[in-house]
């Protein structure tokens, strides 16, 4: 039982096209998790079905909100002219660290950056800008878990087992919105 991460990612990044955003950050790591790669493959695909837009990949060393600092720290001392405009993260933890970061160097989400999480954990929402997620369907995660426990119990050795995957939805929240029409905006 999975959730589609490559849709995920994709979702994620076609959102931040759509806002207007052409220069996006990936942020996450170690490439080494499968839900990582995942992700960031679904960024590619979105990238690549556009026709427009430009990846800049930030790896980071752990999924949590002090990489997800370290990475704004990184992001910001871009020059502004390669300073993406946008970030997705490859987890909320990345996301909400990211987000603090940004605040206490003086720039603004969305209007300097915005940002895109993953998980649409509680804290997304309740963020000082609402982080803008890819929610994971955890209810049908819990419940369809149970139920192919229940059946592998119950058929015994003539058991086969199934692989279910679901599909993610986009939360958006404050941390995105539609860009002004400017250099690598579009017009409206």
């Amino acid at each position: 039982m999975t959730v589609d991460d490559v849709l995920g990612g994709d979702l994620a990044v076609t959102h931040l096209l759509e806002t207007g955003h052409r220069k996006i950050a990936f942020v996450g790591g170690p490439m080494a998790i499968g839900q990582v790669t995942d992700r960031i493959a679904g960024a590619e695909q979105a990238i690549a079905r556009a026709g427009t837009g430009e990846l800049t990949v930030l790896e980071t060393t752990a999924l949590n909100v002090a990489e997800g600092r370290r990475a704004g720290e990184r992001l910001a001392g871009l020059p502004a002219a390669r300073r993406p405009t946008a970030a997705f993260c490859a987890n909320d933890l990345l996301a909400l660290g990211l987000l603090q970061r940004m605040v206490t160097l003086g720039l603004r989400v969305p209007d300097d950056l915005a940002i895109v999480g993953y998980d649409d954990i509680e804290f997304a929402k309740a963020a000082a800008v609402p982080l803008t997620s890819v929610s994971q369907p955890r209810q049908l995660l819990g419940a369809t878990a149970a139920e192919l426990l229940l059946a592998e119990s119950g058929e015994g050795p003539g058991h086969r087992h199934r692989q279910v995957v679901f599909d993610p939805e986009l939360i958006v929240r404050a941390s995105t919105r539609l860009r002004q029409a400017g250099p690598g905006a579009p017009a409206s």
